[in-house]
């Protein structure tokens, strides 16, 4: 077997370990392996290769974690998850507010509690839903 059939063998195993882990980085030592069959084909010695591959794979793992370092983002509360509650991110509109920042809204048919937001200033008008917490809405107006 060729070298180059080698590096190709091992760049298809790490995709598909890839694909059962859902792990970025085993993609990048598959790409790594592309480039140490490339260098084969090249008819670069199996040395050359082999520290194509490794700086390959180190360079491009490394790229890849400093980008996911600085591309985070914020934790979001289970409250504040839109993934987890499709409300958070609705409109509902606030005819008046209580001395403490309190109304009830109507929101899919049915009469909610509601609060406002730290922060903001009561008025009534537009309002989105920032989070939900147990089955009082926070609020925020929809201009802020």
């Amino acid at each position: 077997m060729q070298a180059s059939t080698a590096w190709w063998i091992l760049a298809g195993l790490l995709v598909a370990a890839e694909m059962t882990t859902g792990t970025i980085y085993l993609l990048m030592l598959a790409f790594a392996a592309a480039v140490g069959a490339l260098a084969a084909h090249f008819g670069m010695p199996a040395s050359t290769q082999i520290a194509l591959a490794a700086l390959t794979g180190a360079l491009s793992t490394a790229g890849w974690y400093v980008y996911r370092r600085r591309h985070r983002q914020e934790p979001t509360t289970v409250q504040a998850d839109r993934n987890l509650n499709l409300d958070i991110g609705e409109t509902v509109t606030v005819t008046a507010w209580d001395a403490h920042g309190r109304t009830q809204v109507m929101h899919r048919g049915a009469a909610w509690a509601a609060r406002l937001a730290t922060g903001h200033e009561a008025r009534s008008g537009w309002h989105r839903i920032k989070a939900l917490d147990g089955n009082t809405l926070e609020l925020e107006p929809v201009d802020d």
